[in-house]
């Protein structure tokens, strides 16, 4: 019965109709809350428009987003004209926020025929804050005050910040700032960090709900070391060329956001934990972009409840979609690793001399991160479906290579020598004693490639693959246990449904005397 539920799962799972329609604007962000909202702004606002809006959030840091751009594989992200300057031309601060945009507004378009749309109207400077306490205790009110004693503390910064010209590396430069540790720690997660005394300091943005929430003291930049961070949308070239009206819907929103608005909708999503969706629909509908009444309807549609099974309940639409995209990252992957994996095995159990050294290779690059395994991938395959299982491809190599070899080689030396002795060639002896007796063994191997992949594919999101990382991502960036749950609990669901349609594929396969 066990197997039987497993398989009406996932036959449920692929049965499930795919919406058609025009090609979307791809929209994608960064995975911090802000980039999620403005993202969400930037999408509600196109499908206000009448725009089909394929939404990519969380994409991963500067350098996948903006790759993924210019590759025509997103058509807008929320970017800012600061980090175009150092973090992607890789130039020092120039003049204002005027002269900052225009030079990246005109060396994008030449290099990449990437367009800056207009300024959304405010400016989100990096923000470095320390605990009320910690300020006192070592009279921090500067960044050149923080340097001083920085051998002392430890920071918590985001993984995209600790890289970057305009990050850690051009503090250090700059005001040979050298924490004793550096802590990579999500947006959501190193304030709470921060509050908790687990690090001493944390990079932010001036326009953090949560800075306020922690009641956090950010230091002054006293060498001018950042640039002008002015919000804008970023546009692919296929955009700016081919979907003149996506465009101007973008347009709409240049000017219309100040800082103390940004503000108060970063609070809202930060310390009181109301929806983006919700944030974004009362912010176009006081902007006057949409209509008050219909925006008011939605949002009373859309409201959230507190119950996480009626959150995971309405919600199963998008979840089910998330889980076919999830199977079928997993489902390739662990084809094309179970085509070469088996045979490998099979080879090696011909040339033992060779075996040991080939699976330990293999075994090393099972210990590469998963994360830094799907980075690896992006500069030969870009982002999304491809590189993703291509990663989850290399991963269930081990497992799978391991258990073959194993399997054959320590086939039963009784039945093995009494094939041989009827007369069977070693071809017959490995297709109809060896392999048999193995199959136990080999599919032990794929049952646990397959449950490595499908928690390997929730990381996935990062790089734009989809699945049900997605909302795992989104939920640690945004500090929501709900929406973290609601890709959690159907990738566990997904394991075992998996696993338990492989035990059935394991005892069909199994002789009937092993059985």
């Amino acid at each position: 019965m066990k197997g039987q539920a497993a398989v009406a799962l996932l036959l449920a799972l692929l049965a499930t109709p795919v919406a058609a329609g025009e090609p979307p604007v791809v929209v994608a962000t960064k995975p911090f809350a802000e980039s999620y909202l403005l993202g969400e702004l930037f999408a509600q606002l196109l499908e206000a428009r009448g725009l089909a809006v394929d939404r990519r959030p969380g994409l991963g840091a500067t350098e996948i987003a903006f790759r993924a751009l210019v590759a025509g594989e997103i058509d807008v992200y929320p970017e800012y004209t600061g980090t175009g300057l150092l973090a992607i031309l890789g130039e020092a601060p120039r003049g204002d926020g005027g002269e900052a945009y225009r030079r990246v507004a005109r060396v994008f378009r030449q290099r990449w025929g990437v367009r800056w749309l207009p300024p959304l109207g405010f400016e989100n400077t990096y923000a470095i804050a320390v605990r009320p306490d910690t300020a006192r205790e070592h009279g921090l009110a500067t960044l050149s005050d923080l340097a001083r004693v920085a051998p002392r503390l430890v920071a918590g910064l985001s993984p995209d910040f600790i890289g970057r010209a305009d990050g850690l590396v051009g503090l250090h430069a700059s005001y040979g700032l050298a924490p004793r540790a550096v802590r990579a720690l999500m947006p959501a997660v190193k304030y709470q960090a921060l509050a908790a005394g687990e690090v001493d300091f944390v990079d932010g943005y001036s326009t953090d709900g949560a800075i306020a929430r922690h009641k956090l003291v950010v230091l002054a930049d006293d060498r001018h070391f950042f640039p002008p961070y002015d919000a804008a949308p970023l546009v692919s070239p296929r955009l700016a060329e081919r979907r003149p009206e996506a465009v101007a819907a973008l347009v709409e929103l240049a000017g219309r956001i100040d800082v103390a608005r940004m503000r108060n909708l970063n609070r809202r999503v930060e310390v009181d934990g109301e929806a983006v969706a919700d944030v974004a629909r009362d912010a176009l509908r006081d902007l006057g972009l949409v209509d008050a009444e219909s925006a008011a309807a939605d949002r009373a549609g859309a409201a959230r409840e507190d119950s996480l099974a009626t959150y995971l309940w309405d919600g199963r639409g998008e979840t089910l979609l998330r889980a076919r995209r999830h199977l079928l990252l997993v489902g390739l992957s662990l084809l094309a690793g179970v085509a070469f994996a088996v045979p490998l095995g099979l080879a090696l159990e011909r040339t033992r001399g060779a075996a040991e050294a080939v699976i330990g290779a293999l075994g090393v690059l099972q210990t590469v991160p998963s994360i830094a395994l799907l980075a690896f991938t992006i500069p030969l395959l870009g982002i999304g479906f491809v590189p993703a299982v291509t990663a989850l491809f290399l991963y269930s190599l081990f497992p799978i290579v391991r258990s073959t070899y194993s399997g054959v080689r320590d086939a039963d030396p009784a039945a093995v020598a009494s094939a041989r002795a009827l007369g069977m060639t070693e071809a017959q002896l490995l297709t109809r004693v060896r392999l048999p007796l193995a199959a136990p063994v080999v599919m032990a191997g794929v049952r646990t490639a397959t449950v490595i992949g499908v928690g390997t594919a929730t990381l996935a999101a990062f790089i734009g693959a989809g699945g049900l990382g997605d909302p795992i991502v989104a939920g640690l960036a945004l500090s929501d246990t709900r929406m973290i749950l609601s890709g959690a609990i159907p990738a566990a669901l997904l394991a075992l449904a998996l696993d338990a349609l492989l035990a059935v594929v394991e005892r069909a396969v199994t002789p009937r005397g092993l059985a």
